[in-house]
């Protein structure tokens, strides 16, 4: 109906807008979340990935009766003693009768007597934490003493056509300062005997964990024959890329393999993971093989030989005006004295609180003087003391003058000794063929005391080791994982080897939080939409509404010309009553034009008071309409 108050179109087409706008905006914000999660998920991926640089075992046997054990309380954990499966050189578990096993009564040489002798003390106990009763292995318990203990094996492994497979399991109970948990082969001879065992005795391969300082070791070291002098060469594998920090900390049992192929290649792993492999021929350091040539030992470089690359311009002159005299620091003589600067005043004084000790002796110790304290005058100085006039950079200084360098004219390259063909030179195609192992041995220095050695076993099938593995380290292994702490703990301990963690728990937290807030709690509603919601109910007119009426008063008015123009011919009368009309043309702009002011009014005001006062200026609401019916009934 005319005069009713009908919703602006502007108004609604900004309130939408704006609630686009909001939408887009929280849209934005859970893209954005969502990248950043990804970011750092694809980042912990890569670096799990750098960090293994692994590949895992096929377990699927460990695996299915770790899904059984799970579901039993670790207190119903039935452990049972590892028992080999294959043809094996040695195994150990310490969980019966201590037997074979034989004490060094020897001394270290090049050492001080009181720490020389192989005096530190073993024990057969269970783990401290992580208990797997019935369970026991072999522990390191004195500090700072030589340890060293050995055993033979069931048979000696000769290196021919098989596999050597060297594992066993550690437990750093009280974490590690310094020390090793390696173990030693000990390659067979005559006179091998055990109760004479230490760091020398002969070996062919160590293998194991060391640390001392931040240096994280994993050893692989065989002693390799010179097939021409017959004397022997240690080769250490190249470093794995893995972190091994973890391994050495966590105090947890750890299992440890080496091993050996007849086509000369290795592999170290830990807990069946591999962390470092390659080939006897091209990763140990030095080399198995020597050079073909070598430098001439007995050539010299000849005395006139220019190695110089650069040499001073001889025909360079120095410059007049260099001053080599010119110090590099002056004195500033633009500076002044600061105000309130305190010349009698000394920077330091002694302290008047403090007294003379009890037991001064001055006869002994001296005069006794208080100690010197800062003044505290010169607290609010500027400074006190003799003021000095502050150094600054001489432009004058140029230095000493060196000549400038120019290409040397005789520059002969770097000298170095022509090669000659090795002497010593051999090739050995098959360094896996190494000393025969008769015994194993651990000879040991630690700062660190219950280091827990268990499950020893050397064979040269895999499935053997793995079946091994799986009924002792894979049990100490679920046992482990009952008891570990909740995820909170967990989370905590993982931020602490990697503080970046703490930003990826905060985002986690926070962004769900803020999606929440930013999706469900009611928004506040602005000042602009009060005032588009105000307008939406007081104006009784709108900008469409006025348009279409003043559409209607140009369409009278072209109605009006016409006639007019078909009345040009008619008496004075019709004149006047044209003129009539022209007056009445006339009120009718008049009217309209105050309707448009009054709706452009309407559509400002803020409240229906100011609504009223508009009508009441006006008439009424209805003014427009009304003068427009009025027209058309005289028009008639």
């Amino acid at each position: 109906m005319p005069g009713e108050p009908r919703p602006g179109w502007a108004s609604g087409d900004r309130a939408a807008v704006l609630q686009i706008t909001r939408m887009h905006f929280q849209w934005d914000w859970l893209c954005l979340g969502v990248l950043i999660i990804n970011s750092v998920t694809a980042e912990i991926k890569n670096e799990e990935t750098l960090d293994a640089d692994v590949e895992v075992e096929d377990f699927d046997k460990q695996s299915q009766e770790a899904d059984v054990v799970r579901d039993k309380s670790s207190l119903e954990v039935v452990y049972q003693t590892p028992k080999p499966t294959g043809e094996v050189y040695f195994t150990e578990t310490f969980d019966g009768e201590f037997s074979g096993w034989v004490l060094s009564k020897t001394k270290k040489e090049d050492t001080d007597d009181n720490i020389a002798k192989y005096d530190g003390r073993w024990e057969v106990e269970e783990l401290k934490e992580n208990t797997v009763p019935g369970d026991r292995g072999l522990v390191l318990k004195s500090v700072a003493k030589h340890h060293a203990i050995s055993s033979m094996l069931t048979k000696a492994f000769i290196f021919d056509d098989k596999p050597l497979i060297v594992q066993y399991e550690v437990n750093f109970q009280e974490g590690i300062d310094c020390g090793g948990a390696y173990i030693k082969l000990l390659s067979s001879s005559d006179d091998l005997n055990l109760e004479y065992f230490f760091d020398k005795t002969p070996y062919t391969i160590m293998f194991g964990p060391d640390k001392c300082g931040e240096d994280y070791k994993l050893h692989f070291i065989f002693r390799h024959k010179n097939p021409k002098t017959g004397e022997y060469d240690e080769k250490h594998a190249k470093r794995p890329d893995v972190d091994l920090k973890k391994f050495y900390l966590d105090k947890k049992t750890h299992l440890y393999t080496l091993v050996l192929k007849p086509d000369d290649t290795f592999e170290m792993l830990i807990d069946q993971t591999v962390v470092s492999k390659g080939s006897l021929l091209e990763d140990m350091v030095p080399p198995v093989n020597p050079p073909k040539e070598i430098e001439d030992p007995s050539e010299k470089k000849p005395d006139d030989w220019d190695e110089r690359p650069k040499i001073p311009d001889p025909n360079a002159v120095k410059p007049d005006d260099w001053d080599e005299d010119e110090p590099s620091k002056i004195e500033d003589l633009d500076a002044v004295k600061p105000e309130g600067w305190l010349d009698d005043e000394p920077q330091y004084v002694p302290d008047p609180n403090a007294k003379k000790p009890k037991d001064w002796d001055e006869e002994m110790d001296g005069e006794w003087e208080a100690p010197q304290i800062s003044n505290p005058k010169c607290e609010a100085a500027p400074g006190c003391g003799r003021w000095v006039r502050p150094m600054k950079n001489n432009p004058k200084y140029k230095g000493k003058w060196k000549a400038p360098m120019i290409d040397n004219p005789n520059y002969q390259g770097i000298w170095s000794p022509q090669k000659i063909p090795n002497p010593d030179y051999f090739e050995d195609l098959h360094p896996f063929k190494m000393t025969t192992v008769s015994a194993i041995g651990l000879e040991l220095w630690s700062m660190t005391s219950d280091i827990y050695f268990d499950n020893f076993i050397i064979c040269s099938e895999k499935e053997v080791a793995d079946r091994w593995a799986a009924d002792g380290w894979g049990l100490k292994k679920l046992v482990a994982s009952a008891n570990e702490p909740g995820m909170f703990r967990q989370l905590v301990t993982a931020a602490e080897d990697h503080p970046w963690l703490w930003v990826l728990y905060i985002l986690t937290l926070a962004l769900p939080v803020g999606l929440g807030v930013l999706f469900c709690w009611p928004s506040k509603k602005t000042d602009e939409d009060v005032d588009f919601k105000k307008t939406d109910i007081s104006k009784p007119i709108t900008k469409g509404e006025l348009k279409q009426e003043r559409g209607e008063l140009e369409d009278d008015e072209i109605e009006l010309e016409e006639e007019k123009e078909n009345e040009d011919t008619a008496e004075d009368d019709e004149r006047e009553g044209g003129e009539d009309i022209d007056d009445d043309e006339e009120e009718e702009n008049e009217v309209a034009d105050e309707s448009q002011e009054e709706g452009d009014k309407s559509n400002k005001s803020g409240s229906e008071d100011e609504m009223k006062e508009a009508d009441e200026s006006t008439g009424s609401g209805d003014g427009p309409l009304k003068s427009v019916r009025k027209r058309r009934v005289r028009k008639d």
